[in-house]
């Protein structure tokens, strides 16, 4: 069953879409909404009060960047939108995408904040414990170059670690270097997975499906969690160059904790 995107339902279209929620449940984690709510917003899927999100669109240089309250009641198809199932919130970025100052790659991304999405989010590696734990699935990827980057932790300067799927190959990343440690070389699209950052002490200890991967050292302050699609394509070594060919996830949880 498809959803809707009427803001008016008929009490028969109200019924419908809850028995869907309700037989899809387990890959939904509620968050401002509940599981009998309707289908709108991906803020009725993923629990979004401290994030904001970044998205392809815009003018040259500046991408469209939605921020709490408003993301509350924002949906942006077929970018940031809820998944066709209703289960979990769709992030696609083309290949043709506007990008970021700092990028040459499109973004359909999550970035952390704090105070109930007011202020970027920036904590210490050294200080406290900070967990991200999500549940993804890649989808679709860009043609020549089928990379995207699925989730991530970002300091001051540039990204420290991330989830990164090439062709068939799901990599967990270290600076720079983009092939520190295989997860996986047999990744199918559509396959759901779950990842989890732990941060404590100094050091980044990344895990999939519950099995620790790796252990990173990393010291520095100004850290914060993204989740998304981030698509590391472009015109210049993707074709065609349309809205046509991109990257695609979607994710099914969201959770971060702070102590």
């Amino acid at each position: 069953m498809s959803r809707t995107r009427k803001r008016t339902l008929t009490m028969a279209g109200v019924a419908a879409l809850s028995a869907v929620a309700a037989l899809t449940a387990p890959l939904a984690v509620a968050g401002t909404a509940t599981a009998a709510d309707p289908c709108d917003y991906p803020a009725q899927q993923l629990d979004l009060t401290n994030w904001k999100v970044t998205l392809p669109t815009g003018s040259g240089g500046s991408p469209t960047e939605v921020k709490q309250p408003a993301l509350e009641t924002f949906s942006a198809g077929p970018w940031f939108t809820v998944n066709s199932r209703c289960t979990g919130v769709q992030f696609r970025s083309p290949v043709n995408a506007v990008t970021t100052p700092n990028s040459s790659y499109g973004r359909s991304e999550l970035r952390e904040m704090t105070d109930n999405g007011t202020k970027n989010a920036s904590w210490s590696a050294t200080s406290g414990t900070h967990t991200l734990t999500f549940r993804q699935a890649f989808n679709s990827l860009p043609n020549d170059k089928p990379h995207v980057v699925g989730a991530q932790i970002h300091d001051g300067d540039d990204d420290v670690t991330v989830f990164r799927l090439e062709g068939s190959s799901l990599y967990i990343t270290k600076g720079n270097d983009t092939h520190h440690k295989l997860v996986t070389s047999n990744y199918r699209l559509n396959t759901v997975y779950e990842g989890k950052f732990v941060v404590s002490n100094g050091q980044i200890k990344v895990y999939y499906n519950g099995v620790l991967q790796t252990t990173i050292s990393h010291t520095k302050s100004g850290n914060y969690f993204k989740a998304g699609g981030y698509t590391q394509a472009n015109c210049g070594n993707s074709s065609p160059c349309s809205s046509s060919n991109y990257g695609q996830t979607s994710i099914y949880k969201l959770q971060v904790t702070h102590s």
